[in-house]
C-alpha cells in the first residue's frame, strides 16, 4: 500500500459512526466529589455497551533519558489505593518505573466515545499481592509470566515455542509456582480526566486534579 492509499483509506474512516457508537449525555454537574466513583460507573457502562476489552489501557512511562513509551497493558484493579497493572519488573517498563517512578493511563471506550486519563507516581505492591493476584489468574496468565526473560532479544520463534511449551506445562503441574520477577504496580492519580465525546463537537472534559489531600474539579476546553 502505497502513501497515497494510505490517505484516501484514513479519509474513508469515520469517528463514532452511527449504529455502532452511542454518545450519551454527560452533566460534569452531577458528578461524584471524587473519581473513582465515576469511573467505576463508567467502566461498567462500558462493559454493558458491549466495548471489547474495555479493561485494556495504555500506559505510558519515560526511561532514564526521558524518552516516553507507551504499551497497552491490562487493569487489574482499582480502589482507593490506586489503580493497578502488573509486569515484570526486570521487563522494559519495570525498568523505566524504577528509575522514573511516575506513569499515565488512558482508557478508549469508543462505542460510548469516552476516555479516561490518568497520571500519578507509581508504587509497587508487596512480592506476596503480586504472587497472589498471578495465581489468582488463568493457567495462560501464570504460563506467560513464567515464559523467558520479557523485552529481552529474542534468538527464535522456535525458543519461545520450547520455553512457552515448558511454562504451561509447569503451570498446569503446579499452579502455585512462583513468579519471582512479577510485580503488582498501583498508579496512585494526581489527576483523573474523564472525556465524552459529542456529536457537535462540544466534547465534555471534567478534570480531578488533587490538591491538599482533597478532589479539585474542573471543566477543560475541547
Amino acid at each position: 500500500m502505497s502513501a497515497t492509499d494510505l490517505h484516501h483509506l484514513l479519509r474513508s474512516l469515520r469517528v463514532w459512526a452511527p449504529g455502532v457508537t452511542r454518545l450519551p449525555a454527560f452533566d460534569p454537574e452531577t458528578a461524584p466529589s471524587a473519581p473513582l466513583p465515576l469511573f467505576t460507573t463508567w467502566f461498567a457502562e462500558a462493559v454493558d455497551a458491549g466495548q471489547p476489552e474495555p479493561h485494556t489501557m495504555s500506559l505510558a512511562t519515560a526511561g532514564e533519558d526521558g524518552n516516553p513509551d507507551v504499551r497497552i497493558v491490562m487493569l487489574h484493579g482499582a480502589d482507593s489505593d490506586g489503580w493497578s497493572f502488573a509486569t515484570h519488573a526486570t521487563s522494559r517498563k519495570g525498568r523505566q518505573l524504577d528509575a522514573r517512578p511516575y506513569a499515565a493511563l488512558v482508557f478508549y471506550w469508543p462505542v460510548l466515545g469516552r476516555q479516561v486519563r490518568l497520571r500519578g507516581p507509581v508504587t509497587q505492591s508487596p512480592p506476596e499481592e503480586g504472587q497472589a493476584d498471578l495465581h489468582a489468574r488463568s493457567t495462560g496468565a501464570l504460563a506467560a509470566a513464567l515464559t523467558g526473560q520479557q523485552s529481552e532479544v529474542l534468538p527464535s520463534v522456535a525458543e519461545l515455542r520450547e520455553a512457552s511449551e515448558a511454562a504451561w506445562e509447569q503451570a498446569r503441574l503446579d499452579p502455585a509456582t512462583p513468579a519471582p520477577t512479577w510485580t503488582l504496580y498501583r498508579l496512585r492519580p494526581d489527576e483523573v480526566e474523564f472525556f465524552q465525546g459529542d456529536a457537535e463537537r462540544r466534547h465534555v472534559r471534567l478534570i480531578y486534579r488533587r490538591a491538599d489531600g482533597r478532589w479539585i474539579r474542573e471543566l477543560l476546553w475541547p
